[in-house]
């Protein structure tokens, strides 16, 4: 299933804007350069540097929001703690 990035104010989508693609808010950096950079094993610091623009806050709040979007879907499968896989919120007090 794929996340529903609509109600998230740290990315926007805008037709003609990058191809449509999901950016950070008043940027054209697109949501997918955060999720590459961090499997190429690159830090949350490392890619705020990197992409100008992207503010902490917003990197943040995307991976909140991705959480919470991937619990509610495990939960809807019959696994899933009530938090993430430590217990607890690695990203706690940041929300989309």
């Amino acid at each position: 299933r794929m996340i529903d990035w609509s109600t998230c104010p740290a990315v926007e989508q805008v037709p003609g804007k990058v191809s449509g693609a999901w950016v950070f808010t008043k940027t054209r950096v697109p949501l997918s350069h955060l999720f590459a950079n961090l499997e190429a094993g690159a830090t949350i610091e490392e890619f705020l540097d990197w992409f100008e623009g992207v503010e902490d806050w917003q990197v943040r709040a995307v991976l909140t929001h991705l959480e919470s979007n991937l619990l509610k879907d495990l939960r809807r499968a019959g696994g899933a703690p009530g938090r993430g896989a430590l217990g607890r919120s690695p990203v706690r007090g940041w929300r989309c």
